[in-house]
C-alpha cells in the first residue's frame, strides 16, 4: 500500500555518511539513521528518486532543492532529505559532487526496505537497474506526512523543490 498524506512515516533505517578519508577521498563508514527518531519534532522535506547520478535526478531533481533550500528553511523546514536505493557511499559522493553535504542529507536505502515500506518500489530490472524508488516528494511534520507527491512513470512534474516550497 502506498503512503498518503495523513499517514505516519513507516519505521525504517537509512544509511548516511558525510565524512571522507583525507588520503583517498573515499567516503567513510556510514551511520544508521532511524527514520522515526530523525524526524521527531522536525519539519522535513523528503524527496526520493530512482538513483544517484541518473540523468533527471542529477540535472533537475537535486538542483531544484538546492535552488529552493533557503526558501524552504525560511518556511520552517528543518532538513531536506534526498533518498535513493543506492548505498550510502554512492550517495555521499553524489552529495559531495553537488557541494551539498551539510545542506541536504543524502541517505541510502540500499536494500530498498524502506522504499518497500513506503509502497514506492519501482521495478527497473528490465533496464538492468533492479528495484528502485519511484520519484516522489513529501513533507513530514513530526513523523506525520502532511503532503505527498508521486510522479507518474518517466515524469518530473510534481516532486521538485518549487512544488515542495508551495506546500511547506
Amino acid at each position: 500500500m502506498t503512503i498518503k498524506a495523513g499517514d505516519l512515516l513507516p519505521e525504517g533505517k537509512l544509511m548516511e555518511t558525510t565524512e571522507f578519508e583525507s588520503g583517498t577521498q573515499c567516503a567513510m563508514a556510514p551511520k544508521e539513521v532511524d527514520v522515526i527518531e530523525a524526524t521527531k519534532g522536525k519539519k522535513v522535506a523528503i524527496f526520493g528518486l530512482p538513483g544517484a547520478y541518473t540523468p533527471t535526478c542529477s540535472a533537475k531533481h537535486v538542483p531544484s532543492y538546492l535552488e529552493n533550500l533557503d526558501k524552504l528553511k525560511a518556511k520552517g523546514v528543518s532538513e531536506v532529505w534526498c533518498i535513493a536505493t543506492n548505498d550510502a557511499f554512492v550517495m555521499a559522493h553524489w552529495g559531495r559532487d553537488f557541494k551539498a553535504i551539510g545542506k541536504i542529507r543524502f541517505l541510502g536505502d540500499g536494500s530498498a526496505a524502506w522504499t518497500k515500506a513506503l509502497g514506492l518500489g519501482l521495478d527497473l530490472n528490465a533496464r538492468g537497474m533492479g528495484l528502485r524508488m519511484q520519484r516522489f516528494s513529501m513533507l513530514v511534520d513530526d513523523g506525520k506526512i502532511t503532503s505527498v507527491n508521486i510522479e507518474g512513470p518517466g515524469k518530473f512534474e510534481v516532486s521538485d523543490g518549487a512544488t515542495m516550497l508551495k506546500q511547506a
